[in-house]
């Protein structure tokens, strides 16, 4: 009976990957048919490409293992009938299986063909088109007919192929005595085939984070836009695009959109340059125009721990000592553009919300940008603009965006580290990532004007980092929190890694400050996460208050900076950080565009995608909730009200009104031809 199970296994194993053998034919006729010469001929790269598509199209091609051992070979076993029509069962199902593949993939070729983008979230839009307009496109202009006249040969070799592999010689199984050991071999095998299917499921790996994904396509194949994206199977672009979702606004008619975007917007806006009503003068510098300017947007790095009621942990050690300077000027009711990483650094880039439309992964971002944008702006101010960021550039695709939104130059921690330098999944120990950043900038003039956005990663699970080797002592750091938070591994180095993280980031500044005294500084995170363990009793509650929850920090630094010049402002978020650096520093009358006025002037609410905040109450569109600002050790009344819903539509809409419009981004050459000579 076992027997019939480890030879059915076999089959089951080899169709699974046949599946990717299929896939990978697909691959090659989308590059045969779509890829550019360079693509096409550079072999390390189409290695790359096919090696890991292999891997990530395991996501799905291992259900053919585990259903075909569920659906046939268990069954098979057991049932003596069934077993004679085992082959052709298997098959059968495989065969669905092959169909779905050919459909998918020329479904993909041919959204390629229209969009000039693998699917993604526009595939939803199907549901809202006009069929008879698919089907007039898909035969008259993406010869529908050959395609699906060509599903006959293709069913006709596969079905004969399946069967084969079905047919050929196994492996024979083991017999032993007494029978005991019989049963435990058997359970062992059992056991070891559903290991398999996870470890192919998994991409060869049993560690979820490892797992196949955008993020850790290999960077020399991702620096081909083309090849980075052949090495998701359509199946594979399928799930992450329906799964993505799609923004609203993208719905809409462009009637819908303007009558949407009135809230903000005039009835005289010219809609090919929508932004010029966003166009305002600076009013006049506030502090000598400082000859560095240094933003450090620090994973995780969120307002809870700076809270008066979790003093006692001390997490912020560093950056405490950072505030009180006379000349530090903090908001602590700070709302990210994001809620994750990589729409928050999306948004406070390019100047307008990201609102889920992942602008870092949109192509058309890769090949230009908005006037909003902030690296364009101060390139306008005279600045060499920097970005410098921990993790390798392949993330977030941002060896694409980043140049596009305007920088100069991009640099990743393990291009400017050593190559043996220590790093997370994420990217290089902050330390020694802002210490190699330290070296390169110092090695510069200091006379030139240069702007450095600093962006760091190891404020992040699983906090597996030998932090007491720097100098993260809890018993010094803490001595009053309680001692079972201190005795609980996990949750004392979670601790650890926040303090580490503050540390590394004012070791930073400290040391650009003595090295470049009239530079400015800014510090903010790009989003907040779980940085308190109420579990353990450090306030009167368990549970996170939505402030807690949503806040991230804000502080910003200069010799002449004092707290008048933001006008006494309590909140604030980071698409009003741009306009706030102009104003302290640009002349009067320098043009500038923002889609939100400065922290010079009082600011009485910010609204973004996700939440809202006035200076009383902090709101979450999402769950259609709202809650004191108050920093509270008991627990706040929620309440069930949202506001300023027109306004976060209208600002949601702009976003994606450029999305749809990509004709009105701004390239490159005209960024250069509108600078100062």
């Amino acid at each position: 009976m076992f027997e019939t199970f480890f030879t059915g296994l076999q089959s089951d194993l080899l169709l699974s990957l046949w599946a990717a053998v299929v896939c990978a034919g697909f691959r090659c006729l989308f590059i045969a048919l779509y890829g550019p010469k360079e693509s096409k001929r550079n072999w390390a790269r189409l290695r790359g490409c096919f090696r890991y598509g292999f891997w990530w199209g395991m996501d799905f091609n291992a259900y053919v293992f585990l259903l075909g051992m569920i659906l046939v070979s268990i069954p098979a076993s057991l049932l003596p009938g069934y077993q004679v029509v085992s082959a052709e069962v298997r098959t059968g199902l495989f065969m669905l299986y092959l169909t779905v593949i050919y459909l998918a993939s020329w479904a993909n070729m041919i959204f390629y063909y229209h969009f000039h983008d693998i699917f993604n979230s526009l595939v939803r839009l199907g549901g809202n088109a006009d069929k008879k307009n698919f089907a007039d496109i898909f035969f008259n202009q993406n010869h529908g007919g050959w395609i699906l006249a060509g599903f006959i040969p293709y069913a006709v070799v596969m079905g004969w192929v399946s069967y084969a592999i079905c047919q050929l010689p196994k492996l024979g199984y083991v017999s032993v005595q007494p029978v005991w050991m019989q049963y435990a071999l058997n359970t062992v095998v059992f056991v070891m085939a559903v290991l398999l299917f996870y470890w192919l499921r998994y991409g060869g790996t049993f560690e979820h984070r490892k797992k196949p994904e955008w993020d850790e396509v290999p960077v020399d194949v991702k620096k081909d836009e083309f090849l980075g994206k052949m090495t998701l199977d359509a199946l594979v672009a399928l799930k992450l695009a329906w799964r993505n979702g799609i923004c609203e606004s993208l719905q809409h008619t462009e009637e819908e959109s303007r009558e949407i975007m009135a809230t903000i917007l005039p009835p005289t806006t010219d809609w090919l340059a929508p932004l010029e009503c966003f166009k305002r003068q600076a009013n006049g510098a506030k502090i000598n125009k400082p000859r560095k300017i240094f933003f450090l947007f620090a994973e995780s790095h969120g307002q809870a721990p700076f809270d008066y009621i979790y003093q006692k942990l001390n997490l912020m050690e560093a950056s405490q000592k950072f505030r009180k300077n006379e000349h530090t000027v903090a908001i602590n009711n700070f709302l990210p553009g994001g809620m994750v990483s990589a729409p928050s650094l999306a948004s406070l880039l390019s100047g307008i919300y990201d609102t889920g439309l992942e602008l870092n992964e949109n192509r058309s971002f890769w090949q230009g940008y908005l006037p909003v944008s902030l690296p364009v702006q101060l390139r306008k101010l005279g600045y060499r603009t920097e970005f410098w960021y921990g993790g390798g550039l392949n993330w977030g695709s941002l060896e694409h965006f980043v140049p596009a939104v305007g920088f100069d130059v991009a640099h990743g921690g393990p291009d400017i580290c050593a190559k043996d330098a220590p790093s997370t999944w994420l990217g290089v120990y902050d330390h020694l990532f802002l210490d190699a950043a330290a070296k390169r900038i110092e090695a510069g003039n200091p006379e030139d004007y240069e702007f450095h956005f600093l962006y760091t990663t190891s404020n992040h699970g699983p906090y597996n980092m030998p932090y007491d080797e720097y100098g993260a002592d809890l018993e010094r750091i803490m001595p009053e929190a309680p001692a079972a938070l201190k005795r609980d591994k996990r949750e004392s180095r979670k601790m650890q890694g926040i303090w580490y993280t503050d540390q590394a980031l004012c070791a930073f500044i400290e040391r650009m400050q003595k090295k470049y005294p009239d530079a400015l500084f800014i510090v903010t995170g790009d989003h907040t996460t779980g940085l308190i363990p109420y579990q353990f009793g450090v306030t009167d509650r368990e549970e996170p208050t939505l402030r807690e929850q949503v806040l991230t920090s804000f502080a910003m630094y200069h010799r002449e900076l004092t707290p008048e010049m933001l006008a006494g402002n309590t909140i604030g978020g980071h698409l009003n950080i741009l306009p706030t650096i102009i104003e302290l520093i640009a002349p009067q009358g320098h043009e500038y565009y923002s889609l939100f006025p400065a922290l010079t002037e009082h600011i009485d609410h910010v609204v973004t995608p996700y939440c809202y905040l006035t200076e009383e109450m902090v709101g979450d569109y999402r769950s259609n909730v709202c809650q004191s600002l108050k920093v509270s050790k008991e627990k706040l009344p929620l309440e069930h009200q949202v506001v300023y819903m027109d306004e976060r539509d209208a600002y949601c809409e702009v976003s994606g009104y450029f999305v749809k419009h990509p004709e009105l981004l701004l390239m490159k050459k005209e960024l250069i031809d509108s600078l100062p000579n």
